[in-house]
């Protein structure tokens, strides 16, 4: 019923990973709101996760927040749509995009140094509103 989700070459989530289930959708949708079951629910297990770096799972649990509970399951839900088919489609499609925004590596800080001339002009805007604070002090 469930492919597995492909994220990239190396990474992959497997069948095993995968758990849906279909609820009752909440909002406008008329009678058919009442009876159909077309939000879906879709839970990933992050260590089942296949070809996921350290660095990049520590990444995904971070990115994942409050949808990641205690026991290491992601959970995603997609009421987007009135068919169950095209909402399990765009959950997967959010699991797809988390997992891939986690193995992007972010660019290292590097430590630089202000120029000659910042310096400079902080320093003169300093003496400015220093100067204007002296005026405005009441003199005896």
């Amino acid at each position: 019923m469930l492919a597995p989700i492909v994220v990239s070459d190396t990474v992959s989530i497997p069948e095993g990973a995968l758990e849906v289930t279909a609820v009752r959708a909440s909002g406008p949708g008329g009678q058919n709101v009442n009876k159909v079951a077309s939000k879906v629910e879709l839970r990933v297990h992050v260590a089942k996760i296949r070809g996921l770096p350290a660095d990049a799972h520590a990444r995904l649990v971070a990115l994942a927040g409050a949808r990641l509970d205690a026991s290491g399951v992601l959970r995603v839900t997609s009421e987007k749509t009135r068919d169950r088919i095209r909402n399990l489609e765009d959950a997967c499609e959010k699991v797809r995009e988390l997992v891939a925004r986690a193995l992007v590596r972010p660019k290292p800080r590097r430590a630089t140094k202000p120029t000659r001339g910042s310096v400079e002009r902080r320093l003169q805007a300093k003496r400015v509103n220093a100067e204007n604070k002296r005026a405005r002090r009441e003199t005896d």
